[in-house]
């Protein structure tokens, strides 16, 4: 979160009091998070009802908000229990003037003060986003309201005229639960309805899968599959087993994640762009093509191939903040081959093939991934 050292240059006069409080209220940066198989019988849950929580919709899951008829009296705070890391942004809405700040980062079974102090606001919005580790973010943002973002954290004053270096993005409108101590919470959740314990798990799952550890599936449940997921990931990563409890071990987890692996596929962005890719596998009977991949530059990025494919094939392209394709002497910047698959500007996965422009796909070149050593990284540099 960006610390606001001159305030009055960062928001127009005559902006109003909630607005104010959103850009430099007391600077209280709370970051509660614990940075970071199928066995067993499923954990009891704890019943809560739907005012008590906030849920985030996923592919599977629920297409809106559950919200709460509590005012915006104190302190915000919203709590992750999905598991995927993700990074929120706040938008507040009153009379006349919008104001959006983020990107707030919250792991799984975490929670973050992302404002603090009374505020008193026509409405509070949200967007949130998983982290590019996790490929094209699998959070639809379904709000009605389009608030300008930056890529990195940022405070914009008039959100609803997007400058330079701004994009516009959804937000959604949420009316947060105000608990027993005075202050304000919403709940990201998946339809799973984890509880902090099992979120925190299914989050490290996740990241053992994109690494190549065997952790599915991916439900938040302990057992010896997990168990020997993990074991295998701490003894070939030279980690100490109580690194699991340290507060920061989402975020071990993720920068190695982000490094080269000895075992599967493994892309690293050695240029100043941010690269874009997408995979795709032949079992000998289909052949699936899946994106979109962000890999930031100086990262490393595992795709969450699975199974024993008998090909792979790999398509990358650099793109600039606005997502547009970065050309070098007057060409794009890609890296691909000659096999043609079905690829889309957005989000996609796609078992067919044929006839891409008929689909609303396009025909891309991917190029094969010699895996016959059981591991390849592949480089993306400059010309």
């Amino acid at each position: 979160m960006m610390a606001l050292t001159n305030p009055s240059a960062a928001v127009m006069a005559g902006l109003v009091p909630a607005i104010h409080a959103l850009l430099y209220g007391r600077q209280k940066h709370v970051d509660a998070r614990d940075k970071p198989g199928h066995d067993g019988v499923k954990l009891r849950r704890p019943l809560r009802s739907s005012s008590t929580r906030l849920l985030m919709a996923l592919p599977a899951a629920a297409t809106s908000f559950f919200f709460s008829s509590a005012p915006a009296l104190a302190d915000l705070k919203l709590c992750n229990r999905m598991s995927y890391v993700v990074e929120a942004a706040i938008g507040i809405d009153d009379k006349a003037a919008t104001a959006t700040r983020g990107w707030f980062r919250i792991d799984p079974a975490a929670c973050r003060v992302v404002v603090q102090g009374t505020l008193a606001a026509d409405r509070i919005l949200l967007n949130a986003r998983a982290l590019g580790v996790y490929g094209a973010s699998p959070i639809p943002q379904n709000g009605r309201d389009t608030l300008c973002v930056a890529a990195s954290d940022f405070v914009i004053a008039a959100a609803r005229q997007c400058r330079t270096g701004q994009t516009p993005a959804p937000f959604t409108q949420i009316t947060p639960t105000k608990t027993d101590d005075g202050n304000l919470v919403a709940y990201l959740a998946e339809d799973s309805e984890y509880d902090d314990e099992q979120a925190r798990l299914a989050g490290i799952q996740r990241l053992l899968v994109i690494a190549g550890y065997d952790a599915a599936p991916i439900d938040g449940v302990d057992g010896p599959k997990t168990q020997s997921a993990l074991a295998a990931f701490l003894r070939n990563r030279g980690l100490a087993p109580d690194i699991v409890s340290s507060p920061n071990f989402f975020t071990i987890m993720i920068d190695a994640v982000q490094s080269p692996s000895t075992s599967g596929l493994t892309w690293c962005n050695d240029t100043p762009h941010k690269v874009m890719a997408a995979v795709a596998t032949d079992d000998g009977k289909a052949v699936i093509s899946r994106g979109w991949y962000r890999i930031d530059p100086g990262k490393c990025l595992h795709p969450d191939v699975t199974g024993q494919p008998k090909q792979i094939f790999s398509f990358a392209e650099a793109v600039d903040a606005e997502n547009r394709t970065v050309k070098y002497k007057d060409r794009p910047l890609n890296w691909g081959g000659t096999k043609e698959l079905c690829t889309r500007e957005n989000k996609f996965e796609t078992n067919e093939q044929g006839e891409c422009g008929s689909r609303g796909f396009a025909a891309t070149g991917f190029a094969p991934v010699d895996m016959s050593s059981g591991g390849k990284t592949l480089r993306f540099a400059m010309p």
